[in-house]
């Protein structure tokens, strides 16, 4: 039985392509999605590799602060373990880092948790997403591939013109739209509105990313419903319980919750509450496969939506919400917005969707193959 015996961490940018309001230029005026990449390696001389993918304005973990972690405290937790025993090393690292409310420092742990999928994986000699079957659960048979949905993300009406119309040129047919501050009530209706006129068969999804008060969301979501959208997620951050709750009782939309959900535990909490009709899985924020595979499950039995969404994943990261959606049997589109967005890739052979429809890795593991510029970035060198 292999043991993992040595850990190293590298950052790797990528070139952010298009307009995207979360991502922001750095003092160069370049605007890069940052990311953060772990190489986990038995005494087999296998090699699995993982990805953080902190921005920020999405979460309170920054690139700096997975690099620390994970070279500071987290690779000594997990040197020794075996990457094929997944909650044992999540009981590792939450004695490293101990969980508060939640789990503590979730996107750096998904690092950890798909290098330790992808090394298992490729001893075991199957995808990832059979690791997950193999632990029981799920609604049958992984699916093999994934519809993607477009994301219109812009406070410039001729720039959400723009990013239709490369959208269907790409062979999208659904779309998910970005609203809430800093743009205004009523561009958010007209943007919902000129969206399903766009695609009117489409499934349209809407996210505030927490961005609405309690009294915007209640007068928000059954303006939005008129005007087409089919499901509303995070328009409250995710501390105003009530405010969720009223929401729900409202019954204007579906209501999807997004931050906030990061353990098991927490979604366990959150339904009993009454506070969402489901959950816009993001595997990268919820600190990995593992915890993921056990909040679908939560919702499956409850009933609950299951929606594949993501934080603009790269290459690994992308990767491993494909078999955490194909395993979860998500039919409807994931907002998986990483080949949208992002410029160039560090795997020898990048996963890309023909038209809207991605295809989900078949190779052991996370079967995403790192290349030379993920070797440089580990070790510092250019490749």
């Amino acid at each position: 039985m292999g043991r993992i015996v040595q850990v190293e961490v590298g950052r790797f940018d990528y070139a952010v392509q298009g307009h995207f309001k979360f991502f922001r230029p750095g003092p160069d005026g370049r605007v890069r999605r940052p990311t953060v990449l772990l190489r986990l390696t038995d005494d087999d001389g296998r090699q699995g590799w993982g990805q953080a993918v902190p921005v920020p304005s999405w979460s309170d973990e920054t690139p700096e602060t997975v690099l620390t972690t994970l070279a500071g405290y987290l690779a000594e937790a997990i040197l020794g373990a075996d990457p094929e025993d997944i909650e044992g090393l999540h009981e590792r690292m939450n004695r490293a880092i101990r969980p508060a409310f939640s789990v503590g420092q979730p996107l750096c742990k998904a690092a950890v948790d798909l290098a330790c999928h992808d090394l298992a994986g490729k001893r075991l000699g199957c995808p990832a997403s059979r690791l997950l079957a193999a632990r029981g659960g799920g609604p049958g048979e992984p699916l093999v591939s994934l519809t993607l949905s477009w994301t219109v993300a812009s406070a410039d009406a001729a720039m959400v013109e723009e990013q239709l119309a490369e959208g269907r040129s790409r062979g999208y047919r659904n779309f998910n739209i970005k609203v809430g501050p800093p743009q205004t009530p009523e561009y958010d209706v007209e943007l919902a509105r000129r969206v399903r006129a766009f695609a009117p068969g489409g499934f349209l999804w809407a996210d505030a990313n927490t961005g609405y008060s309690e009294e915007a969301a209640l007068s928000m979501a059954p303006r939005l419903a008129d005007a087409g959208v089919d499901v509303l997620e995070s328009p409250l951050p995710p501390t105003q319980l009530r405010g969720y709750q009223a929401l729900r009782r409202l019954r204007a939309l579906p209501i999807l919750m997004d931050e906030g959900i990061l353990a098991p535990q927490v979604a366990a909490e959150f339904a009993a509450l009454g506070m969402m009709d489901g959950v816009a899985m993001k595997p990268a924020r919820n600190a990995g496969l593992e915890p993921s595979r056990r909040i679908v499950q939560l919702l499956l039995d409850q009933g609950l939506l299951v929606l594949g969404s993501g934080l603009t994943d790269p290459d690994l990261s992308l990767a491993a919400a494909a078999h955490l959606f194909a395993w979860a049997g998500i039919r409807r589109p994931c907002a998986l917005n990483g080949p949208q967005f992002l410029a160039g890739s560090l795997a020898e052979k990048a996963l890309k969707p023909e038209r809207d429809v991605l295809l989900v890795p078949r190779s052991p593991g996370l079967g995403v193959n790192p290349g030379p510029l993920a070797e440089a970035a580990l070790t510092g060198r250019r490749a």
